[in-house]
């Protein structure tokens, strides 16, 4: 039988020490915590067009190197320009599908679906958008310190972005003529 040295063994009849009952109230006050969906923190830096919401954050359960959240964005609408300062930012799409623009003049272009996850590194301008007119765009969003800046940015974006593909060393863009697996 295997056993963990976290485990509560209150259903024995061993005498418990008062040192066991104060790190028993230590766990219980400083462990997991579940931040129910219905009751987010929508007191949080914003960008017009989305709506924002904290699950995991100092003020809400004392996390010191992540935030984590809800972002919305209704059906054909779009964020402003703007970045996240040092933070590194994932977002990963559950519902709609997302068209994220970024760069100094938001000139390049990627989609997301369900599934999907989007990696947005530091200081990096960008813009969210809900590819869709007719479903809200739906994300859980991660960033990778405890404080939640969102830097709002006065940017002109050029007309027509540049698609670029999802790709990595291990996943090839289907298109490149140098790849012999193309």
């Amino acid at each position: 039988m295997t056993t963990n040295k976290f485990q509560d063994h209150a259903h024995s009849h061993e005498v418990r020490s008062p040192d066991v009952h104060s790190q028993d109230e230590k766990w219980k006050r400083d462990g997991v915590r579940v931040v129910p969906g219905n009751q987010l923190d929508s007191n949080v830096p914003s960008t017009a067009g989305m709506d924002r919401k904290a699950a995991i954050n100092f003020a809400r359960v004392g996390a010191q190197k992540l935030w984590a959240g809800t972002v919305t964005i209704k059906p054909d609408a779009k964020t402003g320009a703007h970045h996240h300062g040092h933070l590194e930012s994932v977002i990963y799409v559950v519902r709609g599908k997302a068209r994220m623009r970024w760069g100094e003049r938001l000139q390049f272009t990627a989609e997301a679906e369900p599934g999907d996850f989007i990696f947005i590194p530091p200081y990096v301008p960008h813009q969210e958008i809900n590819a869709l007119s007719d479903q809200v765009l739906e994300c859980v969003l991660v960033r990778s310190d405890g404080e939640a800046i969102a830097i709002n940015l006065d940017i002109e974006p050029v007309e027509k972005p540049e698609t670029v593909l999802w790709v990595d060393p291990i996943h090839r863009d289907p298109g490149d003529p140098s790849d012999p697996e193309a």
